[in-house]
């Protein structure tokens, strides 16, 4: 009686069974996949506490783009970061999850197709499943660095690919799509007559700077882009539930795609209105949660660098994000590193296989994890035979 959406096998696998049976035992098990920043130890502001105390939040008018004064918060975010993008080219979602929803209904009808890179957050094929389109993967490739494959990216498009996602910076890999990788982009994109939909939640959070590096597609003026953010990264607020898509491309593109997307917008008029009331300040105020999270991530990756010296274990080249790559030895499969890591170590990482990497072995490790559970965790990491 169920519709066809539902196809996934939901019984848990190996790993998750055995962090369900340690904890059942009460086990201190240390996760190094804590991707909650409320949960990581991170210190929020007081002040968050009071955002909401404003007259406005007893007053419902519904906008479908979002009020102005939000949407204006967010352009003064992306002013600050020196990218000129205007309030009316913003529309304001509950999360990027939802703005992928609204862009798929935007761009695709049912069985067209969109790509989305590999490896990347196993998340694409459930939203696109949701919305009766098909996903395609076009492969990121690694030599000493990350890579898009633009030929196997141009060999993936059909008559039915509607748009080429990117995730700038790429989960896990924590790669940056480069100037030179999005000028091939745009101009294939504009030639086939596809979109660009980037991704940019983890777009603040780099290591060191690159020129080479683009950090968003807000400005792109030679195709159709889409670029989506929201407070769950750029503050370290997933509570707050509000996210955004940026609109860019030539201006007959725009005009027409704000207005379709304010359309399925006003269908569901999903954003609260205190959390719109409030847009400004969480973003003032997040700003220092921000920081918190970038002295945390760059502690845990100087360590991580430092451990994992001269061992057997490599970390892969990473630019920005919350997470680290790490290349383990192929004396036994990733599922078996994390059963026997969790087992015997009682530490808990992500086999890359959750991640799409095309071969072994590969563990990813998240760096927003409390130091002192990060450090005991990856010599833990080290020390197992």
């Amino acid at each position: 009686m169920f519709s066809s959406r539902f196809h996934w096998d939901l019984q848990r696998n190996r790993l998750t069974e055995l962090l369900a049976a340690k904890r059942g035992q009460g086990a201190r098990v240390l996760d190094l996949t804590q991707s909650n920043p409320t949960q990581a130890g991170i210190g929020y502001p007081e002040e968050l506490r009071h955002v909401f105390d404003a007259p406005g939040v007893l007053c419902y008018d519904p906008l479908p783009a979002g009020s102005l004064e939000a949407r204006e918060a967010v352009a003064s975010y992306y002013r600050q970061r020196g990218l000129a993008v205007e309030a009316g080219r913003i529309l304001l979602t509950a999360s990027t999850s939802e703005g992928y929803s609204y862009l798929f209904k935007l761009l695709a009808d049912p069985g067209d197709q969109v790509l989305v890179p590999r490896p990347s957050y196993p998340l694409f094929e459930y939203l696109a499943k949701m919305e009766s389109i098909e996903v395609r993967q076009y492969p990121l490739e690694y030599d000493s660095g990350w890579a898009i494959d633009l030929d196997a990216l141009a060999g993936a498009i059909t008559a039915r690919t509607r748009a080429v996602v990117l995730v700038n910076p790429n989960n896990p890999t924590g790669s940056y799509v480069k100037r030179s990788e999005l000028e091939t982009l745009m101009r294939m994109a504009a030639e086939r007559g596809i979109a660009l939909i980037s991704d940019e939640v983890f777009s603040d959070y780099a290591f060191a700077p690159d020129a080479g590096r683009v950090t968003s597609l807000a400005s792109v003026g030679d195709c159709a882009a889409f670029s989506m953010s929201g407070l769950s990264k750029v503050a370290g607020l997933p509570q707050m539930k509000l996210g955004w898509i940026v609109v860019a491309g030539p201006a007959e593109l725009r005009t027409g795609a704000i207005e379709k997307l304010e359309w399925i917008a006003d269908t569901y008029l999903s954003v609260s209105t205190p959390v719109q009331c409030a847009a400004a300040r969480l973003l003032e105020y997040g700003a220092a949660v921000q920081r918190r999270i970038r002295e945390r991530t760059a502690a845990n990756l100087a360590f991580a660098r430092q451990t994992l010296a001269g061992t057997a274990l490599e970390i892969l080249a990473v630019e920005g994000g919350w997470s680290i790559t790490i290349r383990v030895p192929r004396v036994r499969t990733e599922e078996e590193w994390c059963i026997e890591l969790l087992e015997r170590a009682n530490v808990l990482v992500q086999p890359g296989y959750f991640y799409d990497f095309e071969s072994e072995a590969f563990l990813v490790a998240s760096l927003l994890a409390a130091p002192a559970g990060f450090q005991e965790g990856l010599t833990r990491l080290v020390g197992l035979p």
